[in-house]
């Protein structure tokens, strides 16, 4: 299984993974850190699929209608065509949004008489156990969960068991968690589409695009979007466990909960893309979960109802991706210190009182949030935590979370010079310490850059953030050297690995995404658009058939690799994007 053959629907409820087959093969339900449903994925023998595709097994072609998340998969078989619909219902209804946890898939022939297969074989969870099935008229009810799994069809229940049959007319399937659907299928799923098509044009409509690059921005805003989990305002890292960074490495994480510092990264593409509700939302959950902690120690991730139950284990019996495991549920990095997430939830929150627009959600609770992470990062500027890449050695001060932290007070004294002007000398005078200590303690001669950690001699390329965070002017010899540094030593087939050190796991062997995407904004900002331009059409050859990314990828094979979708990767094409085109003002 390959990941640039595989399509993503969802509607901030679920999400599906659908390969080029017509198979369904990752969906958690109800939420996207549930247990699987659906989950050949990861165990192409045992983990269970919802297949609607050409009996003879033809693989088809995939295409998003235009401007949505709604996926039709076009096939060519020897008794003729066929395309199927799949979507995750999302449109407003009575003044909020409606998103069913439901899957709707529409098949029809286009040409000729082709014969298809359907067979839905969901598994209950972790455990991969089949679920018993009581057959209905119209339905089929699949037992084990904690609630009704239906599967509601005008298809012959006779041939949902995977035995090939011939399409002579358009077909509905629609699988839904909790209530079924009790209305005619055909009405049902045309007036959905057309809603839910209807829904994210509109969406797409309202969104700043920049004059070039606009499909791959367009594609990754609508595929972001579907990492927000509405009901909470969590933000997930991406849709999916276990896909190794690389074949071989072990390195296999879940990433299917909210970390407060990818949330952040999502929000501030939001913020480019002139979109502000997901903010809102975040914030709502910020709060809840600061409201945990009387330290506010805050954890690096959470689940996305805000619970810190992320215990790591290995699912031996799990055969991995393409046979590539370990599977792994949970995520140890819960446990850990990464000082740099109060920096990113002051950059996060400070908007509300740094922008007009926003005032009416300014509010005490959130200043005393506000306030208090601050003051967190001042405290903790400086010492020892796992970083950005969340390494499991011995904790050493990493110089990108004591930048997060000058950012969270340098932001915090601007906010204060507007609402509470009796702090900003003090949280200046602090800022200004913090960023002497960087400047101090990271700077390394034989390099001619900033480093990795305090007193260290390797580069890694969250480094790059320096620029778009202003820690220093764009002019500033200091600033250049360092992202010349950077590019220079990690720079691998034209993309950027974080780091070339042994991180107890071995040494990266291919390139994280979002690290050439912030070099491109790197670049940008010290005044050099025209090579940031050149390398992100360079790196925009990584992107699958339908515009998707997923953590990594492997240059020499032209293979994606690691969790997919993967929010920060997207995130990073936008802000590359942004930052390497033209405004619209110098070309309209």
């Amino acid at each position: 299984m390959h990941l640039e053959d595989l399509g993503l629907v969802g509607n901030c409820q679920l999400s599906a993974l659908i390969e080029n087959t017509g198979a369904i093969v990752w969906c958690c339900l109800p939420r996207f850190d549930s247990e699987p449903v659906f989950s050949t994925l990861l165990d192409e023998q045992e983990g269970g699929q919802f297949l609607v595709g050409p009996a003879g097994g033809e693989r088809g072609v995939q295409r998003y209608l235009e401007n949505t998340n709604v996926l039709d998969t076009t096939f060519e078989t020897a008794g003729g065509s066929l395309r199927i619909r799949d979507f995750a219902p999302r449109f407003v209804q009575y003044h909020r949004t409606f998103r069913p946890t439901m899957i709707i898939r529409v098949v029809e022939p286009l040409g000729g008489t082709p014969r298809i297969r359907v067979r839905c074989d969901p598994r209950q969870g972790w455990s991969r156990r089949p679920s018993p099935q009581t057959m209905g008229s119209n339905h089929v009810r699949f037992e084990g969960f904690p609630t009704q799994l239906r599967l509601t069809t005008d298809i012959p229940i006779s041939y949902l068991s995977g035995q090939p049959f011939a399409l002579t007319e358009r077909q509905h399937l629609v699988l839904t968690w909790g209530a079924p659907v009790e209305e005619p299928l055909p009405g049902l799923c045309s007036r959905f589409l057309q809603e839910t098509l209807r829904y994210w044009q509109h969406w797409i409509k309202e969104c700043d695009v920049p004059p070039l690059f606009q499909r791959e921005v367009i594609r990754s805003a609508l595929a972001l979007k579907l990492h927000c989990f509405e009901d909470t305002g969590a933000i997930v890292a991406a849709m999916t466990t276990s896909i190794p960074e690389a074949p071989g490495s072990g390195r296999t994480w879940d990433y299917r909960y909210c970390w407060l510092r990818d949330a952040y990264y999502a929000l501030s593409a939001f913020r480019l893309l002139g979109h502000f509700e997901e903010r809102e939302q975040f914030v709502r959950y910020l709060i809840n979960v600061a409201s945990s902690t009387q330290e506010l120690d805050l954890a690096p991730l959470y689940r996305i109802d805000a619970n810190v139950d992320l215990d790591e284990r290995v699912l031996d019996e799990w055969r991995g991706f393409n046979g590539e495991g370990p599977v792994r549920v949970g995520n140890g990095a819960a446990r850990q210190r990464q000082n740099d997430v109060f920096g990113e939830m002051v950059l996060a929150l400070s908007p509300v009182f740094l922008d007009e627009r926003f005032s009416a959600e300014r509010s005490p609770a959130t200043l005393d949030l506000l306030q208090r992470l601050a003051r967190k990062a001042v405290a903790v500027a400086g010492t020892p935590d796992a970083g950005i890449w969340e390494l499991r050695g011995t904790p050493r001060a990493q110089t990108f979370s004591s930048l997060m932290c000058w950012a969270a007070v340098d932001r915090m004294a601007n906010v204060s010079a507007g609402c509470c002007p009796e702090q900003e000398a003090t949280l200046r005078s602090a800022a200004g310490r913090i960023r002497d200590e960087i400047l101090a303690r990271a700077w390394s001669e034989e390099h001619g850059s900033l480093v990795a950690s305090y007193g260290g001699s390797d580069l890694d390329a969250a480094l790059l953030q320096a620029a778009s965070l202003r820690l220093l002017p764009a002019d500033d010899p200091r600033l250049r050297s360092t992202v010349d540094a950077v590019w220079r030593d990690l720079a691998r087939g034209g993309w950027l690995v974080r780091y070339r050190t042994d991180d107890g796991l071995g040494t990266p062997t291919v390139a994280f995404v979002l690290c050439t995407f912030w070099l491109v904004e790197a670049l940008a900002i010290l005044g050099r658009a025209s090579d940031g331009r050149a390398l992100l059409e360079r790196t925009l050859s990584a992107l699958s058939p339908l515009g998707l990314l997923s953590e990594d990828y492997a240059p020499q094979q032209r293979r994606l690799w690691g969790n997919f979708p993967q929010a920060y990767s997207h995130v990073g094409l936008i802000h590359a994007a942004f930052a390497a085109s033209p405004r619209w003002s110098e070309i309209l």
